[in-house]
């Protein structure tokens, strides 16, 4: 059993991903797929426990909605997949054979929080960039580009050319992708224990898709997609299957203001701390999350 609700052509989905994919969503109806499924690693989703059985379990399941991302994927569209450090290489060897991978994208952030002190912590996340048509995709560089920082703040000389001139101060971004994670006091922060940056969908979506281009999430989560979908004029479905969640998406991309008699408000957040007399006093970090995109 599923609900629909829709509004200015986002639409979500409140219920389990495989059967909605398999019944729900056209064949070659949709530009890009975000797939950030949960990473079997044993976190808690509200009512859902991240871990399965074996890890064979879990690999067969990720490829049942692979096949059916892959059905829904436009013969011109681009797949993006997130996955743990331990289960990407699953992915990586399943769709090696069905799609091209185009990159394999190493999303890395820094950590206030306490490291591994046995083995090399983990500070990334791997993405991988998929098309199903390694010659008609759609990859707006120009619209990507950030800060050459040789040419821009080096301002080194290029002697090979036959005209010696300065670097370029602008390079469409390698594969390695430096954003924030979201913290508590930031504008975006929603309550969820996996929330990604608007900055990295940001740069995925204007990537590889057009205007009124339609972008699917199947795990939505905190809808970050559908949010930076809306914003920048291209369509969303997002399928969600804890209800904790979808009252995000309610509120976040359909503009609801109430389900089921709740009031949907973002995060009350506090901005104070205990000061030494244990007297609350104001408390506001200033550069703790400056976001520095450039990679």
């Amino acid at each position: 059993m599923f609900k629909r609700y829709e509004a200015d052509e986002q639409v979500i989905f409140h219920g389990d991903s495989l059967p909605i994919l398999s019944s729900e969503i056209a064949s070659n109806s949709v530009d890009l797929i975000f797939l950030d499924p949960p990473y079997n690693i044993g976190k808690h989703f509200a009512d859902f426990y991240d871990k399965w059985e074996s890890e064979n379990d879990y690999i067969n399941w990720a490829n049942q909605i692979l096949d059916h991302c892959l059905r829904i994927l436009k013969p011109q569209g681009t797949l993006y997949v997130m996955a743990s450090t331990q289960a990407m290489p699953y992915f990586d060897l399943y769709l090696r054979q069905k799609m091209t991978i185009l990159s394999r994208i190493i999303w890395h952030y820094d950590s206030s929080g306490v490291q591994a002190t046995k083995y090399f912590g983990s500070m990334y996340e791997p993405i991988l960039h998929c098309v199903k048509d390694k010659n008609n995709y759609t990859f707006n560089s120009k619209d990507i580009k950030i800060e050459a920082k040789t040419g821009a703040k080096r301002k080194l000389i290029d002697y090979r050319k036959a005209i010696p001139s300065q670097y370029n101060t602008e390079k469409v971004p390698g594969n390695v992708w430096y954003f924030p994670r979201v913290r508590y006091r930031m504008d975006e922060y929603e309550n969820h224990p996996s929330q990604k940056p608007e900055s990295l969908l940001e740069r995925i979506i204007l990537a590889s898709t057009d205007k009124s281009g339609i972008v699917l999430d199947p795990f939505a989560g905190t809808f970050t997609a559908a949010a930076v979908a809306k914003r920048l004029g291209r369509i969303s479905i997002s399928i969600e299957l804890q209800e904790e969640y979808l009252k995000i998406g309610l509120r976040r991309i359909l503009g609801w203001q109430e389900y089921k008699e709740e009031k949907l408000l973002p995060p009350q957040k506090s901005y104070s701390r205990k000061s030494e007399n244990k007297q609350e006093s104001n408390f506001v970090q200033e550069s703790l999350f400056d976001v520095d995109s450039q990679a």
